[in-house]
């Protein structure tokens, strides 16, 4: 998946800036979900859902944390597991 085929005029604008910006929280994520053809996204409620082969292993807030949901490589350095 391309992140240019996520449409993120309805993503949190805190959210935009920790993915977009090059040294964001959640640059390396964003990128490896460019990467990797297995893991895609969709923004609802203003959050980013990530999954991996269909399965929703993250979704990353605005203001609030990360909120892990299967252990997954792409997880490591949130803080959680």
């Amino acid at each position: 998946m391309k992140t240019t085929d996520i449409d993120t005029t309805n993503m949190c604008s805190h959210l935009r800036r920790k993915l977009m910006d090059a040294d964001g929280a959640y640059h390396r994520i964003w990128q490896a979900v460019e990467g990797d053809p297995r893991l895609t996204a969709v923004v609802r409620s203003r959050q980013l859902h990530i999954y991996r082969n269909g399965r929703k292993v993250l979704v990353l807030k605005g203001k609030s944390s990360p909120q892990v949901i299967r252990t997954d490589a792409l997880c490591e350095g949130l803080g959680q597991t």
